[in-house]
């Protein structure tokens, strides 16, 4: 009886370290790799930050815009599709995440309820490097298509 006990017990909490670590694919520090990247020009996202903030996920974006001037922007909210509010970001003003599957997400950006782009996030199955996918439409009206590559650090 002891021994079921044991190996029961062992395998609830390999289960659960399987579920923890697929849940947990996107958190962490994520790098562009401009060589693997095909940008639209304009701004660049240079490092992104996933991470738990309560019961929420605060994403914490630095990049550089059009004219190379550092960018920062902030948003906190759930992979549930809802509207959340975005700051320092002066294309958009909420943002959604909707969780596809553990290694993929879509999201939405909006300006004045307008959407301005959507996008798609696919982390590898190995959990070292990510695809963000983003289509849209830039100030001046014209449309655009972006794929950017990063890196876990």
């Amino acid at each position: 009886m002891k021994a079921k006990t044991i190996v029961l017990t062992v395998a609830v909490c390999f289960v659960a370290a399987v579920c923890f670590a697929s849940d947990d694919a996107f958190t962490g520090t994520w790098k562009l790799n401009e060589a693997k990247s095909k940008l639209a020009g304009g701004p660049k996202n240079n490092l992104v930050v996933y991470e738990a903030a309560g019961d929420n996920v605060k994403i914490t974006v630095d990049g550089t815009d059009s004219d190379g001037k550092p960018t920062h922007n902030e948003w906190t909210g759930k992979f549930d599709g809802k509207d959340y509010p975005v700051t320092g970001d002066p294309s958009s003003d909420a943002r959604s995440y909707k969780m596809v599957n553990d290694h993929t997400l879509t999201f939405t950006n909006k300006k004045d309820s307008k959407v301005t782009l959507t996008g798609r996030v696919v982390v590898a199955a190995d959990g070292k490097s990510r695809t963000v996918t983003v289509s849209g439409t830039d100030p001046q009206g014209k449309k655009f298509t972006s794929t950017a590559v990063y890196d876990k650090q």
